[in-house]
């Protein structure tokens, strides 16, 4: 994922409600959100060249997504894959927590990532580029490809417009709105994380658009106090193409 936009144990009806982008190359093999043949438990995507996933829940209520660290000058080619950090907790039966501090212990063979696991009673966040694991307090989140919370303008943006749809009267579905969200910020206010400036504004909107790289696909997963789960996924395989999308609807078990 290169964004989440979440609030956890803020809302007076859902525990959980994510808004996702992952972005990625066009080209890179992937597929879709489902529930995978090899374990029934686990609805999530799949990125068919290095394995595991970057977003996905179980039907016992594991959850867990991930982001990677932007920093080029520091990208090891033969790293293993932080995809199957993901898929190893939805695969499991650690406690968030207690899975990440064992993550931690060789967290540095990896390429820099941020990670979210989390169960029915608990939301853990670790970096490898940030140390220890921290258990969250309620509150509204934003994560891209940066620490949690770090204020670059399209987290500020999507924090602000997602606390916006959780007043009032919320439609989960209103919150792809946020997701398609094209604003590019002034280059003042862009981040230097050594890609150049014409790369930063790329990757400075919400939603990203380019010939060979932007959104693949967008992810709204609630989850409310009773265990109900809805998970939306719509896919863009290419700007402009056709849209996919695949909804779940599950009660945890």
């Amino acid at each position: 994922m290169c964004l989440i936009l979440f609030s956890y144990r803020k809302h007076p009806r859902y525990r959980l409600i994510l808004a996702a982008n992952r972005d990625e190359f066009y080209d890179r093999p992937t597929e879709s959100a489902g529930f995978w043949e090899e374990d029934g438990n686990i609805l999530a995507g799949k990125d068919l060249k290095l394995g595991g996933t970057w977003l996905g829940i179980t039907r016992n209520g594991r959850f867990a997504a991930i982001t990677n660290y932007r920093e080029p000058g520091s990208f090891k080619p033969d790293a293993p894959s932080r995809g199957k950090l993901v898929s190893g907790f939805l695969e499991g039966t650690a406690a968030p927590c207690d899975y990440l501090r064992a993550v931690a212990v060789s967290a540095g063979k990896y390429n820099g990532f941020n990670i979210l696991v989390g169960d029915t009673d608990r939301l853990c966040y670790f970096s490898n580029r940030n140390g220890g694991v921290k258990e969250l307090a309620p509150g509204l989140y934003g994560l891209s490809n940066h620490l949690l919370d770090t204020p670059w303008p399209k987290v500020q943006l999507g924090k602000r417009l997602l606390g916006a749809a959780l007043d009032g009267d919320f439609r989960p579905d209103e919150l792809f709105r946020i997701l398609r969200n094209s604003i590019r910020p002034d280059d003042s206010q862009l981040p230097d994380t050594g890609i150049g400036l014409d790369w930063e504004r790329v990757l400075s909107t919400v939603f990203i658009k380019s010939p060979v790289y932007g959104t693949r696909s967008s992810t709204l997963v609630t989850v409310d106090y009773g265990g109900s789960v809805e998970f939306t996924e719509r896919v863009f395989n290419s700007h402009p193409g056709p849209e996919q999308v695949n909804h779940f609807s599950f009660k945890i078990e």
